[in-house]
């Protein structure tokens, strides 16, 4: 088994997770370090899902060590995971899309005052604008419907939250995948933003232009295993896209495509009264 890293925040040793003889993830190993962007990149069914789920508490591990902060941790729930400083910003965001921006960012966490726990709204407002603007987000009306803001500018506002409530380590499933290049480039703005914030960022994506743009370590899974693991400094995009396409499926398809001997198909002639 690997020796653990100290400079990270948490690490994964040959995790594998089991569902029952199928094996979603087998000797897996990740890490993830203050201040870098950590590209995890497969295609569906590569063990993606699993691996967020094992991080963010939902499932446990079945074999392996995942460290955090140097202690073995195996999470029962989403809450243990975030207590310990992992947040996990899923695609759907977890927002409510007709409460408001301030709202929406003190979700579960509401700031009260006075002996009875009044809501502490003007200091609600406040925080909300001012961690927004930290991220360079602009939203002049905090009481806004958060549905009424773009696919970018939630993303960024769940990236936003996170870092206000402690996380050391966010997990962002996809946040591209629905948005236009605009709307992706904000995002990858503040993913960045993160990264130089010192937090350790986990990019879920199929999309290796946008992994490459952002990232410091790639990671590429299929069927639940690791295929690639390197730094930004020891590969280049178009490597990063052969493995993501998986070269050899490519190159057995394009003999299959261009083999003399491939079957023909005959077509009937058309009866034409």
């Amino acid at each position: 088994m690997n020796s653990h890293d100290d400079t990270a925040i948490v690490q994964l040793v040959d995790v594998g997770k089991a569902y029952g003889n199928v094996d979603a993830l087998r000797g897996v190993d990740l890490t993830v370090r203050p201040g870098e962007v950590t590209c995890v990149l497969g295609d569906n069914g590569a063990g993606k899902s699993t691996l967020i789920k094992i991080m963010s508490g939902l499932h446990d591990y079945t074999s392996g060590e995942m460290v955090v902060d140097g202690e073995v941790r195996h999470f029962s729930s989403p809450r243990q995971s975030l207590s310990s400083g992992i947040a996990t910003v899923y695609q759907d965001l977890a927002l409510a899309p007709l409460q408001s921006v301030w709202r929406n960012f003190f979700l579960g966490n509401e700031l009260t005052k006075g002996p009875f726990g009044a809501l502490d709204i003007k200091r609600m407002k406040a925080v909300c604008d001012e961690e927004l603007t930290k991220m360079g987000i602009a939203v002049p009306d905090l009481d806004r419907p958060v549905g009424g803001l773009s696919g970018g500018q939630k993303q960024c506002l769940a990236i936003a939250r996170a870092i206000y409530f402690g996380a050391k380590v966010i997990i962002l499933d996809e946040p591209t995948a629905a948005l236009g290049v605009k709307q992706s480039g904000v995002v990858l703005k503040y993913i960045m933003a993160a990264r130089d914030a010192g937090l350790g960022v986990v990019l879920i994506t199929h999309n290796p232009h946008h992994a490459y743009l952002v990232g410091d370590h790639f990671v590429v899974l299929k069927l639940g295993r690791v295929t690639l693991d390197a730094s930004k400094r020891e590969i280049g995009l178009d490597e990063l896209t052969a493995q993501m396409a998986g070269v050899s499926e490519l190159e057995a398809l394009e003999h299959e495509l261009r083999h003399d001997d491939a079957p023909k198909v005959a077509v009937s002639p058309i009866d034409v009264d």
